[in-house]
């Protein structure tokens, strides 16, 4: 992006996902205070008492939050994370 393309934001968000890659590092544009970094999804078995088979298999999608700590404090990306995997994994509550 040209430096024009992105001035006046604070957040961006970098997806890589739809190249495949899993996950990734994405560095801050400054005068950004953050980014997010989405990778693919992939398959993974996790245990489930309630399946015949003991375990099932999901799609999991890794994000990483890279932040300016001199503008967002890492308890408060820790929260954002919080809040917005709830959200994905329950998008209805965006309607409540």
């Amino acid at each position: 992006l040209k430096p024009e393309e992105f001035q006046g934001g604070s957040f961006t968000i970098s997806n890589l996902g739809m190249y495949g890659i899993t996950s990734f590092s994405a560095i801050i544009n400054p005068p950004h205070s953050a980014i997010l970094s989405v990778g693919t999804t992939e398959p993974r078995l996790v245990l489930d008492e309630a399946s015949e088979k003991g375990f099932k298999s999901v799609d999991v999608m890794s994000v990483q939050l890279s932040a300016d700590h001199r503008v967002v404090d890492g308890a408060t990306g820790a929260q954002f994370l919080k809040a917005f995997k709830g959200y994905l994994e329950n998008p209805l509550t965006l309607l409540l």
